[in-house]
């Protein structure tokens, strides 16, 4: 990877609608060769996929609360066993297993605390094999970015 295809990929992270004419300008490349190096940047896995960015609030789902959750059994089985249970939650945007204290780290995108209240009922104390778990409502973000800087 050159310092095109790291200009390419930064300017496809800030806004994949951009024509592949507008950024072959942007690069200083011919658009068939600005192509080229797009196609082979997807085919290499480099560019995992291209996705619209919503804004949560006005698709409905306002409320951000991170959760960290204590496991009672450990093992990879276990943890592959809650994540799965989790990630099928559709106010389940991100799932972590992670090191440390806690064993998962999830980031939920949530209509109200009514919603919150179901989720819980069924990731946290049905039998999910869940300790504990601690919730975070988050009430401003300074920095949210999907973007990786090259």
């Amino acid at each position: 990877m050159d310092r095109i295809d790291r200009k390419l990929l930064n300017l496809l992270q800030r806004d994949a609608s951009r024509t592949n004419v507008d950024m072959a300008d942007k690069v200083g490349l011919s658009p068939s060769s600005c192509l080229r190096r797009l196609q082979r940047l997807r085919k290499s896995g480099m560019i995992d996929r291209i996705v619209a960015i919503l804004n949560p609030a006005r698709a409905g789902r306002g409320i951000k609360a991170l959760v960290t959750v204590e496991l009672k059994l450990h093992g990879e089985q276990h943890m592959r066993r809650f994540l799965d249970i989790a990630s099928a939650e559709e106010a389940v945007s991100n799932a972590y297993s992670v090191t440390g204290e806690t064993d998962v780290v999830l980031m939920l995108r949530l209509t109200d605390m009514e919603e919150f209240d179901a989720l819980s009922d069924r990731l946290f104390r049905d039998n999910n094999n869940v300790a504990r778990f601690f919730t975070m409502i988050v009430i401003r973000t300074a920095k949210e970015e999907s973007a990786i800087e090259l």
